[in-house]
């Protein structure tokens, strides 16, 4: 089968990566996506361990359409009733960007039609839609002529970890936090810390990937459990069989953040993995907070003025003494939206990559600290990296 697993634009190489890592050498880049082949085994694999990945989609139909009727016609193509039983709720979801259809949602209605005409004509009974909480969902892909019918396999992005019990006002997308990380090129060994950590979402999915835990190992739903092909004893193995515990880090994972209820809250959210124990969060202003010895990678999302109102100039000011002062050997990444608290940190970045968190136009920079004798000094290479992610609000 065709797999195409998407995500976030500018991801596509990271997702390459972790494909690579995971096995999966033979793939294909597409436009936040990443194409590869594979049975069903690999398709509950994928769902389960990817943490670059919004969406798990099999292909089942490709076709070039030249007038709106054609979209019905092929879908009709589709053998629906193999799929899926009669008793389960569907929506059509997806995107179409083409001239040939004049209003926006009227492609997913006809390929809503060719499935309830499909299962009238073979099964004489029809499924019910569902588009807030449908069991089922089919992706409908249309770029000019050209046109994508898959199973969403995942159901609900895969962002939706099921370990978050608490977030604060401006959480962070949790597959945001993980290709962050991957940017980052943070070694899974050295020290990782958060001086504003809120709910502890970065924590996590550095803990999740430094053990090798599966970032939706507390994951129960997938839309795949809802199709007639679904092997439950090929599911229970792979899952059984994944690690969900260690008993020490590999490396010493710290947070800090000034609000108390957010620690807590990030405290709640560690408290279902084994290596919750192992990660160090303090009420704390940044400029408080323990510094491990040795070195090793920050990745913040602090405040920047948009959700959170906060002194961008004075916050980041201090941030930039910080680094300077106490950071030697840390390579220190800030996402942020605000121009303005970038010149204010004083420093110069020997990295820029532009991104989008949600609506809002970010870069994500970084600072390497240097001891000794360079000290105080800040490569630049120039290069810049066009990202585009989003945030779960």
């Amino acid at each position: 089968m065709n797999i195409v697993v998407k995500t976030f634009f500018g991801l596509e190489e990271v997702l390459q990566e972790e494909l690579a890592e995971l096995g999966y050498t033979a793939t294909e880049k597409l436009n936040r996506a990443v194409r590869l082949k594979g049975e069903w085994k690999d398709v509950y694999f994928l769902n389960l361990h990817l943490r670059c990945a919004l969406t798990v989609l099999v292909e089942l139909h490709t076709f070039q359409i030249r007038e709106e009727k054609d979209l019905y016609k092929e879908a009709m193509k589709v053998d629906w009733t193999s799929l899926f039983e009669v008793n389960k709720t569907f929506a059509v979801k997806g995107a179409v960007n083409s001239t040939i259809f004049k209003h926006s949602q009227f492609p997913f209605l006809l390929v809503k039609d060719a499935i309830v005409d499909t299962f009238r004509d073979k099964a004489n009974e029809r499924p019910d839609v569902n588009v807030k909480t449908p069991q089922i969902v089919i992706d409908l892909y249309v770029r000019e002529k050209e046109g994508v019918l898959s199973l969403n396999t995942s159901g609900l992005p895969l962002f939706h970890r099921g370990y978050r019990q608490s977030t604060g006002d401006a959480p962070l997308n949790e597959v945001v936090a993980a290709g962050l990380i991957r940017l980052s090129g943070w070694d899974r060994k050295s020290n990782f810390i958060d001086p504003f950590c809120g709910s502890g979402t970065l924590l996590i999915e550095a803990a999740l990937l430094a053990s090798g835990i599966p970032s939706s190992i507390e994951r129960t739903h997938y839309a795949f459990k809802n199709l007639k092909t679904f092997n439950a004893d090929i599911w229970d193995e792979l899952y059984n069989n994944a690690k969900r515990s260690i008993k020490e880090l590999p490396c010493k994972i710290s947070g800090a953040d000034i609000d108390p209820e957010m620690v807590l809250k990030a405290r709640r959210n560690l408290r279902g993995f084994s290596f919750g124990r192992f990660i160090e969060i303090s009420v704390d202003s940044f400029e408080n907070m323990p510094i491990p010895e040795g070195g090793g990678t920050l990745i913040s999302n602090p405040p920047y003025g948009e959700r959170l109102e906060t002194d961008v100039e004075t916050l980041y000011k201090g941030m930039g003494d910080w680094f300077k002062q106490s950071l030697q050997g840390y390579n220190c990444w800030i996402i942020s939206s605000s121009e303005h608290g970038f010149k204010s940190l004083g420093l110069r970045p020997d990295r820029r990559i532009k991104l989008y968190n949600g609506d809002l136009e970010c870069s994500f920079r970084k600072y390497a600290i240097y001891d000794g004798s360079k000290k105080g000094k800040y490569m630049q290479n120039g290069a810049e990296t066009e990202v585009e992610t989003e945030t779960e609000d």
